[in-house]
């Protein structure tokens, strides 16, 4: 009987290996899972099958037979928001790459605001939700059962009986303390709700549990949206006591770029339940600014965020700061700050002191001494804890949304970034950084290399879990 276990599991880990030769995304990735499979099947073949893959292959099926449904259902959409695109000023080499990848134009006719931290967030967030007379959508990688997170439901609950139509979607995974009463209530009120999962219900497919969507989205009557790092629940407006004060940056987008946060949600509400949403799809101008809005995940044929990035850094002359909480970044993203710094580009990097994950702030060091070698300057916020997914480069053009500077959201998570090219919310954006880094203490090379042998091995060690962190 044990014989035959142990010649499944070398036979499972054989063929798992060969898998992880076609499908991993970096040779460094091909190699490692094929040596631990190879060599330890025992742990490595269920670690592979829950971990593994680098394509989320059920949601690309998923596309693909629904294409013809949802490119009926939408191609008027799409062809209406191509009459709004803009031209906006800058490295038109970069603008056109961010086009390719977001698979749609630079939009124009747009009015954007920065959004600083919960308290200010969720109090617009609500004041749209309470304007809202046709449809609201509503997407978390995180909601909970406390205090905003009951505000948020009840919100959603007076709107369904007002005869809003009303769409909630959840990640799985990130919700998975969410009581099935909380979902009970709201659905019982008329509000449409699902949870995102690697798998769909009642179809045999390969578990997974790396694949998460982290996108946060809100999107009423379909002309205002909100996209941005703030996920539902109390610590993210600072009233949890063990972490404190929460710093974190969302974004409001008024106009024709509201729609394409809508289109991100109706592709993964479909890959959730199968159904396209009866939404507001009319297109309306607002303001001047230009934005487009960029969707990326483990579905995209490339790594997308990634490349987008990596062109946004290479383009830059003048400078490059970055907010990150959790900064593991890829070999990509970590040659093109260093590069950046090579040709003089101010490259500065904000971090928190302290993350909520000893061991992605024990992982982060390697490449923070990368990059203080080249004289990158480092940031570490002292005042709270830093969430904010913020990007600047130059003065052509801001990102804010999901994306960490880490291996997971550049290729495991679903993540979404809209980027504006207007120099109000630029300086907004720049603003916002100065205030930060006053508030921070700049790292120092001669700091970490102070550091004792334990502490160094341990970050070296954990830096090898990066892909997976």
């Amino acid at each position: 009987m044990w014989l035959v276990i142990i010649l499944a599991f070398h036979l499972a880990g054989a063929g798992s290996a060969l898998s992880a030769i076609f499908t991993a995304r970096t040779s460094q990735g091909a190699v490692a899972w094929s040596l631990a499979l190879l060599l330890v099947p025992y742990g490595a073949v269920p670690a592979y099958w829950l971990l593994g893959a680098s394509r989320f292959q059920g949601y690309v099926n998923a596309r693909r037979h629904g294409a013809s449904r949802l490119d009926r259902e939408l191609r008027s959409v799409v062809e209406e928001l191509r009459d709004c695109l803009t031209r906006p000023e800058g490295d038109r080499g970069t603008i056109l790459v961010a086009e390719r990848l977001a698979r749609l134009p630079v939009l124009g006719g747009n009015a954007s605001r920065l959004l600083l931290d919960g308290e200010e967030t969720f109090r617009d967030i609500f004041a749209g939700i309470r304007d809202a007379r046709h449809s609201i959508v509503v997407q978390y990688y995180i909601i909970r059962d406390d205090d905003i997170g009951r505000e948020l439901q009840s919100l959603l609950i007076q709107k369904a009986r007002a005869g809003v139509a009303v769409h909630l979607l959840f990640d799985k995974i990130g919700s998975h303390a969410l009581p099935g009463r909380f979902v009970r209530a709201l659905e019982e009120a008329g509000v449409k709700v699902s949870p995102f999962r690697s798998t769909r219900m009642g179809r045999p497919t390969r578990f997974q549990i790396n694949f998460r969507n982290h996108r946060k989205i809100v999107v009423a009557d379909g002309r205002v949206g909100w996209v941005g790092g703030l996920n539902v629940g109390d610590e993210y407006l600072g009233r949890d006591p063990e972490i404190g004060p929460w710093r974190d940056t969302h974004l409001r987008v008024e106009g024709p770029a509201a729609l394409a946060l809508q289109l991100a949600f109706v592709e993964d509400w479909y890959w959730a339940t199968g159904s396209v949403p009866d939404l507001v799809w009319e297109p309306v101008r607002v303001g001047e600014e230009s934005i487009l809005v960029l969707p990326s995940g483990p579905a995209d044929e490339v790594d997308t965020v990634g490349l987008l990035i990596q062109a946004a850094f290479h383009g830059a002359k003048q400078r490059i700061w970055v907010a990150s909480p959790y900064f593991v970044p890829d070999d990509g993203v970590l040659e093109a700050l260093k590069l950046a710094a090579f040709r003089g580009v101010d490259v500065r990097v904000l971090i928190p002191e302290r993350s909520d994950s000893r061991l992605v702030d024990l992982a982060r060091v390697p490449a923070l001494e990368e990059l203080l070698r080249q004289d990158v300057r480092t940031f570490c916020y002292a005042s709270g804890f830093l969430h904010a997914k913020v990007i600047l480069v130059d003065d052509r053009v801001a990102g804010v949304g999901t994306v960490n500077l880490d291996y997971r959201s550049i290729r495991l998570n679903f993540e979404i970034t809209a980027l504006v090219f207007d120099e109000s919310t630029i300086g907004e954006v720049a603003a916002s950084f100065e205030e930060d880094f006053r508030g921070s203490t700049e790292l120092t090379l001669q700091e970490l290399s102070r550091r004792r042998l334990p502490s160094r091995v341990a970050s070296r060690v954990a830096h090898l879990f990066a892909p997976v962190l």
